[in-house]
């Protein structure tokens, strides 16, 4: 018996896991105790850095310069309440963490039936390919743009990042944080510099961050879009359903005493800080991307707005909007930043949907796999719509090709519409639970009213928009047949989600009451 347990485990490509989340990094992280302010919160920070990337990637791009093109800043108000619904969100998920010691995807499968928890982790791992496709097109362009690279090339090599996550689990999680940063440094860098140029009218800016009755309407249609449909679009690339399971682990790479409850209090305060800074960062990131279409190009002038047209557009000094930025133009400065941007901002989301890949399949169906074999997996089967979409397209005009590559982005997102709500309503209920968080955690009146009110209006959005969603896998041209065919497809999926959803709210609500039955249980004995 004795020999048996001497021998070395043997390791497999596929294990059963159900210990804490993302275990190999999970309070890792020391932190300073009765140290000031700043010290505290440089230790914590790093987390809302991860979770920020997933608010500035690929997929929000052409949305936000395209509504500034449109409809000038009349969609800053959208992107503001993007990012206040989003810390919000952020925050419970990362309270979650903290305070339960279980990431989301744990909480839910705890308290919901295993059937329920393989609908879920297919779904969830649904939107994250649907995500990595965006990755996919974003990487590859840039690579295109800046080394000439060709695209079904560039497609294969976006592959080989795998070898860059192998690099980075072996340096360590607080310098994958720092290398995180600094990427969307890069970012932010780039537009603060490319908006300054263009001396956007910061009276408009200011006056787009106030809601309007024009924000929401259906009516007035420039380009083929309405007002409605861009703020869908950039309500759509924002908030992510990823980035709650995601933060709601790598919270938890702090190590603090959770028998010391105001040590639990300090990581939740200081976690929040750290998100709201990051995606504070973010929003900065998407309202420059908003003003890049309105003050940096002329209006109209991008007809293009796929990331090929926006490099040509920055690179073109018909397009451009004053004397100082054709001056710069000229040199290739402005179009080169932009693909630099891109392909840092396509390395960031590698790093983070790895992770979120992770801790869903660990938390829903108790699976691991090394690291770098997850990305493997999950980004061939990414590339493969990439690659039909490129060889279909090869032999037609370069802006047919364009054209078919923003599509497939665009409409790749319509997944993040159907598994939004299946992580935003249980995080709601977990966080709102003294049963999961204790009398001192569970959400205070204020946050239980802007939450159900965010994740109500988010999942009407979602839903609202989800006809047009499904009308543009037709394309510009559809007849009315196949528009009357897609929208019945819509209101077949609405359906089917809010099916979904009362299953999860039923299964939610029994697995709370009966622990909470065994908790009462205990303490009578």
């Amino acid at each position: 018996m004795s020999e048996n347990n001497s021998k070395p485990r043997k390791h497999k490509l596929i294990e059963y896991a159900n210990g804490p989340s993302l275990e190999e990094i999970n309070s890792t992280v020391e932190v300073p105790k009765g140290k000031g302010f700043w010290r505290t919160l440089f230790a914590y920070s790093g987390p809302g850095a991860l979770v920020a990337v997933g608010y500035m990637d690929p997929g929000n791009w052409s949305t936000s310069i395209t509504g500034g093109q449109n409809f000038q800043y009349l969609l800053m108000s959208v992107i503001l309440m993007s990012s206040l619904i989003a810390m919000l969100l952020q925050y419970m998920a990362a309270k979650l963490g903290i305070v339960s010691q279980m990431d989301l995807a744990q909480a839910i499968r705890a308290r919901t039936s295993k059937s329920l928890g393989i609908v879920l982790w297919i779904l969830t791992e649904l939107a994250i390919m649907a995500t990595d496709i965006a990755e996919v097109i974003g990487a590859a362009i840039a690579l295109y743009l800046l080394f000439h690279i060709p695209l079904v090339v560039a497609v294969f090599i976006t592959v080989f990042d795998v070898l860059l996550l192998l690099l980075l689990t072996k340096i360590g999680f607080r310098k994958i944080e720092a290398i995180v940063v600094c990427l969307i440094l890069v970012i932010l860098v780039v537009f603060v510099y490319q908006v300054a140029l263009s001396d956007p009218n910061w009276g408009g800016v200011i006056k787009g961050l106030i809601p309007t009755a024009d924000t929401f309407s259906g009516k007035r249609s420039v380009g083929g879009e309405t007002p409605l449909t861009g703020a869908l679009g950039i309500i759509g690339a924002t908030v992510m359903p990823h980035n709650l399971y995601l933060h709601s682990a790598v919270s938890q790479t702090r190590k603090i005493d959770h028998s010391k409850e105001d040590d639990v209090a300090q990581a939740v305060r200081f976690s929040a800080w750290d998100s709201n800074i990051q995606l504070t960062a973010a929003f900065f990131v998407n309202s420059l991307l908003l003003i890049m279409g309105v003050a940096v190009f002329k209006t109209g002038a991008v007809k293009d707005p796929s990331f090929f047209g926006l490099f040509q557009a920055l690179s073109d000094t018909s397009t451009l909007s004053n004397g100082v930025l054709i001056s710069v133009a000229r040199s290739g400065i402005l179009s080169t930043l932009f693909a630099v941007a891109l392909l840092a901002s396509g390395q960031n989301s590698t790093i983070t949907g790895t992770l979120t890949g992770q801790v869903i399949m660990e938390g829903f169906v108790h699976m691991r796999m090394p690291l770098w074999l997850r990305r493997l997996v999950t980004r061939l089967i990414s590339v493969i719509p990439v690659l039909i979409c490129v060889s279909m397209t090869s032999g037609q005009s370069a802006i047919a090709e364009h054209t078919a590559l923003n599509n497939l982005m665009n409409n790749s997102q319509v997944f993040l519409a159907f598994a939004l709500p299946f992580s935003m309503l249980p995080l709601l209920m977990m966080t709102n639970s003294q049963v999961e968080m204790g009398a001192r955690f569970k959400n205070s009146l204020w946050v239980n009213i802007l939450g159900w009110f965010s994740v109500i209006a988010l999942t009407f959005l979602n839903m609202k928009g989800l006809p047009d969603q499904i009308e543009a896998f037709f394309g510009d041209s559809a007849t009315k047949t196949q528009l009357a065919f897609a929208d019945k497809i819509a209101y077949v999926l609405i359906i089917a989600v809010l099916a979904l959803l009362i299953w999860t709210v039923y299964d939610l609500y029994r697995g709370n009451k009966r622990v909470a039955a065994k908790l009462k249980a205990a303490e009578q004995l």
